[in-house]
């Protein structure tokens, strides 16, 4: 299996746009992981659209005042 570039994510549009892409990469839709996941779809939209959202104004304040950079990549469970 071909893996892809890791996300580098600093920011609520580089988190939706990785989320996007790992959902499209895994054949789901919007529907599917919404309900997977136990969310509302149009939440799951706003997410991926880059909607800052307060839980990740706040996920991605913390990991700045720790000097943390969040890479998402893929990764069997």
């Amino acid at each position: 299996m071909e893996t892809s570039q890791p996300y580098r994510i600093y920011t609520p549009e580089a988190l939706g746009s990785a989320i996007r892409h790992y959902r499209q990469e895994a054949g789901l839709t919007q529907e599917e992981l919404a309900e997977r996941a136990g969310l509302n779809r149009t939440y799951l939209s706003d997410i991926e659209r880059g909607k800052e959202t307060e839980q990740v104004r706040r996920i991605l304040r913390v990991l700045k005042q720790l000097g943390v950079r969040m890479t998402l990549d893929t990764a069997e469970w």
